[in-house]
């Protein structure tokens, strides 16, 4: 995962006040009431940014997009946290089963977002996009059969490779990823990836899995 990405451990509120704090304190104090305007103008700004970017458009770097505090951008998008739903992406056409080794795989969904969150209040967030990829497994041979799903990587329509976003799979992915089927077993499998917004908006995208066969690729788009 990028080092721009944190987890997000504190409230909306708590979040806009650090990042007005971090930029230093003047000498004469505002009143309490410039500060409330401050707030309101910061979180608006925000709160703006985050809807921008969930439609699709390019994160902001220039002296706009830091104005009134550090690190705003990761702020924006934490502030939008519970406004902003996972996108829904639209299955492949077709969307076959494929096998890796014995273990059947088909895709059943794709969603992309800023943030995964666990099954509590933590939650990871990142200034490029999460692409989460649930599908359904079934080993449909003989003998058990083992495959490390550590090694799965998404590969854009440029050949660029994505590896598992670490932090999110660890909160809101699939453990353990190396693992074991039994002959009949089914398992839902949820894997996370850090993708910047461009690749997922043009060209192919596919999953690559590894079996003793060799590599398996499985359309995303």
């Amino acid at each position: 995962m990028s080092a721009r990405a944190s987890l997000v451990l504190a409230p909306v509120a708590r979040l806009l006040a650090a990042a007005l704090l971090i930029g230093g304190c003047t000498k004469e104090e505002p009143s309490s009431e410039a500060l409330g305007t401050a707030d309101e103008r910061t979180l608006q700004k925000l709160r703006q940014e985050v809807d921008r970017v969930n439609q699709g458009g390019r994160q902001a770097h220039g002296p706009e997009a830091t104005r009134g505090a550090p690190n705003a951008q990761l702020a924006g998008l934490a502030a939008g946290l519970e406004e902003a739903a996972p996108r829904q992406l639209g299955m492949p056409e077709g969307n076959a089963t494929v096998h890796v080794d014995s273990v059947a795989v088909k895709l059943t969904g794709l969603e992309s977002s800023h943030s995964a969150k666990g099954s509590g209040k933590m939650s990871v967030t990142t200034e490029e996009l999460f692409l989460r990829v649930q599908f359904v497994t079934q080993n449909v041979g003989p003998k058990p059969v083992t495959l490390d799903l550590e090694s799965v990587t998404v590969v854009d329509a440029q050949g660029a490779s994505y590896v598992l976003a670490r932090d999110a799979q660890v909160l809101a992915g699939t453990r353990p990823l190396r693992r074991t089927w039994a002959p009949e077993e089914r398992a839902d499998i949820i894997l996370l990836f850090e993708l910047p917004p461009p690749a997922l908006r043009e060209g192919a995208l596919h999953l690559i899995m590894q079996g003793t066969g060799g590599e398996v690729r499985i359309p995303l788009r």
